[in-house]
């Protein structure tokens, strides 16, 4: 894991980052109908635990417990047939953002997802199903960023899809996932959570946001 990456190394790789630009959300071409060309619906996603680009609290990191921290999000558009969420490393030392969880085909009228939900669940169950993050496994893959390769953002994605949406196959990975997706997303969140090491940072103070 990244955390045993010597000091000097994580300095040296310092302005090696895979870019926001890289994450999913920022791709073209996902939008549903009308939006194809025009972008997509705000979902209003929020975490109890942290704030929006605030610092992820050690527990949900691998130098704490490598729990999946707790999410709640709005109410999704009408025509919404399911959600999908992706979790990524914009500030990874590698070509692309490291995935760290992907949950697939969570039902509709869900609006959270508990602490420490995301973990492995083989063929899935009727709210979702969990894919494989970057090492390849299902779950949560625990933020461990190099030591002093400064901060990390760790970006939380999550997408209404329409009823034509593709199927990735069971634990799917991001390209299966993204080209599911395509064309299929009709509004999306996004909420930032910033981790590092050798770096003074306090946590964020929690999201006031529930749902009712």
């Amino acid at each position: 894991m990244l955390e045993h990456m010597p000091a000097w190394l994580g300095h040296a790789l310092k302005g090696l980052r895979a870019g926001a630009d890289a994450l999913v959300i920022a791709r073209s071409g996902l939008g549903s109908g009308a939006q194809a060309g025009t972008g997509f619906a705000t979902l209003d996603l929020t975490s109890p635990a942290f704030a929006h680009e605030g610092r992820l609290p050690p527990r949900f990191t691998a130098d704490g417990d490598g729990v999946s921290p707790p999410l709640v999000w709005s109410v999704p558009p009408a025509g919404t047939a399911a959600l999908a969420l992706i979790v990524e490393d914009a500030d990874a030392p590698t070509p692309q953002p490291l995935v760290h969880a992907i949950v697939w085909h969570i039902a509709a009228d869900r609006l959270r997802l508990a602490e420490g939900a995301i973990a492995a669940d083989g063929a899935g169950t009727p709210d979702g199903d969990v894919g494989r993050n970057s090492y390849l496994r299902e779950g949560w893959l625990p933020p461990d960023p190099p030591t002093g390769h400064g901060e990390h953002r760790y970006a939380f994605q999550l997408f209404a899809l329409d009823a034509a949406l593709g199927d990735p196959g069971v634990s799917p990975g991001r390209t299966a996932l993204v080209e599911a997706m395509s064309g299929h997303v009709l509004a999306a969140g996004l909420l930032i959570g910033t981790y590092s090491r050798e770096e003074a940072a306090p946590v964020g103070p929690a999201s006031s946001a529930m749902p009712a």
